[in-house]
């Protein structure tokens, strides 16, 4: 059984406790992790400049290069976590017997890790709008029209709580590496794996190991993290947002309430757009913030909806190595149960249907997981309550609701897929501040272009543009 130790500047550390991690479905023990306490979080901030100035000794490009090293590394070699050597199959098998996650899933969000660091020169080259590195390296440079501009950084280290859900999230922090930023990072208990096998691959390829902690604890850890880091992420529900808005020093991440809206002039036509609907609801087995949570449109939804259950309603309950599963696991049976507790108020309400009744029980029981099978739910109206909720499985709300009213009742939209030739209405959308991203067009909302940013650009997050001016003595 493999052990992960803490990682505090690159260095393992010998906890006096442990926790184990099981197996989702058998309760059996498949690792243990070390922890630490918020005490020794806070200790080894104080020397997080180190870890920033370990990152300095190395130009950007070549830190580039050594990512994309260790983009290869991370996907296909072998390499030492904890105190074993993990192969590819291992870390595969690992990940999805704790988070409840098909293994065909779990190699999807491996690559899609992989792709976002081998391609991190165009993504940073994206995200600075050009820029040369060596400006936010050095501090000053030319833009190149003659004038200096200058960018500083606010932090040595980003500190990031990372989630259970979806391995896809860490696609994130990776930037933050060959931008010289020090890592400090809480991995979730059920999930592991991702950071400390890319933390692995960034060692390997031969990234300074201070740069880099993992600190598995309880929820004092974290706590640690957000109060002694100048710049921190957290995942976690609309509470977890909530708590954290207006907070210049947390990017925040939580549901996308993600959404595809349909105009009146090609809504007849819905049926072209099927594939697309059901991709953005049932990938990742829901799990993501790019799933859609959301289909609206003025007519037909009644028929939308039908058709889109008849696809997943039938999808049930797969063993994980299945490369046909498409549902995961709860590895923690009373959040199914609990939702699907939410889920029953939100039918009892007047004016809301579900549309995959006839496909059975939803909720699937085991002795140490459960699961939840994909619902479509008919909302007659935005104003019922289900038309603004988003839950950790396949589930979507098809809502009847006028094209002209969409823009302002639509709330929060972390990916908004807008299905329209309607020219006022497309700019309408892009002028909509309620959409974060936004496609145009027949772009399922879980496919994501990494060349552009995610919740918030990193660049403006970690750094500040001022002004610099440099006279002759």
């Amino acid at each position: 059984m493999i052990t992960l130790s803490p990682l505090r500047w690159g260095k393992p550390y010998e906890s006096l406790d442990f926790k184990d991690v099981v197996h989702f479905d058998t309760g059996q023990p498949i690792a243990r992790i070390g922890t630490v306490g918020g005490g020794i979080v806070g200790r080894d901030i104080r020397h997080a400049e180190k870890a920033r100035q370990a990152l300095l000794q190395l130009s950007p490009s070549e830190l580039i290069r050594r990512c994309k090293h260790a983009a290869e590394l991370f996907e296909k070699g072998d390499l030492k976590v904890g105190d074993s050597v993990q192969g590819v199959d291992d870390f595969v098998h690992q990940q999805s017997a704790s988070t409840g996650l098909p293994e065909h899933m779990c190699r999807s969000n491996m690559a899609k890790n992989s792709f976002v660091l081998s391609n991190i020169d165009q993504i940073l080259d994206c995200l600075t709008r050009g820029l040369e590195l060596s400006i936010f390296s050095k501090g000053y440079g030319e833009e190149g029209r003659g004038v200096i501009v200058s960018y500083q950084a606010q932090t040595p280290v980003l500190g990031a709580v990372l989630p259970n859900n979806s391995p896809g999230v860490h696609t994130l922090w990776l930037p933050a590496v060959p931008l010289q930023i020090g890592l400090v990072l809480k991995p979730g208990s059920q999930e592991p794996w991702t950071p400390y096998r890319m933390v692995s691959a960034f060692i390997e390829a031969g990234i300074p190991a201070e740069a880099f902690s993992l600190y598995p604890g309880d929820h004092d850890v974290g706590g640690a993290i957000m109060a002694k880091t100048s710049r921190s992420m957290i995942f976690g529900s609309a509470q977890t947002v909530a708590q954290h808005a207006g907070n210049p020093n947390v990017q925040a991440h939580g549901p996308g309430f993600s959404k595809i809206l349909l105009g009146d002039d090609v809504v007849d036509d819905w049926e072209n757009y099927l594939d697309l609907m059901v991709e953005s609801v049932l990938s990742n087995s829901g799990r993501s913030c790019i799933n859609c949570s959301g289909i609206w449109a003025s007519r037909h939804t009644k028929e939308i909806g039908e058709a889109i259950a008849r696809r997943i309603g039938p999808v049930d309950v797969r063993p994980p190595s299945d490369p046909e599963a498409q549902l995961a696991a709860f590895t923690v049976p009373a959040m199914a149960t609990g939702t699907y507790a939410m889920v029953q108020q939100d039918l009892a309400e007047s004016g809301v249907t579900d549309l995959t009744a006839e496909f059975g029980e939803k909720l699937i029981e085991r002795d140490h997981c459960a699961y939840l099978r994909p619902m479509v739910v008919h909302a007659d109206s935005p104003d019922r309550q289900v038309a603004s909720k988003e839950y950790m499985f396949p589930f979507v709300s098809v809502v009847a609701c006028p094209q002209s009213e969409m823009l302002r009742r639509i709330g929060p939209t972390l990916v908004g897929t807008v299905l329209t030739r309607d020219q006022p209405w497309i700019d309408a959308a892009g002028s909509c501040t309620e959409i974060d991203r936004l496609n145009v067009g027949p772009i399922p909302t879980n496919r994501l272009n990494w060349l552009q940013p995610h919740e918030g650009n990193l660049i403006d997050f970690l750094f500040r543009s001022r002004a610099y001016q440099i006279a002759e003595f």
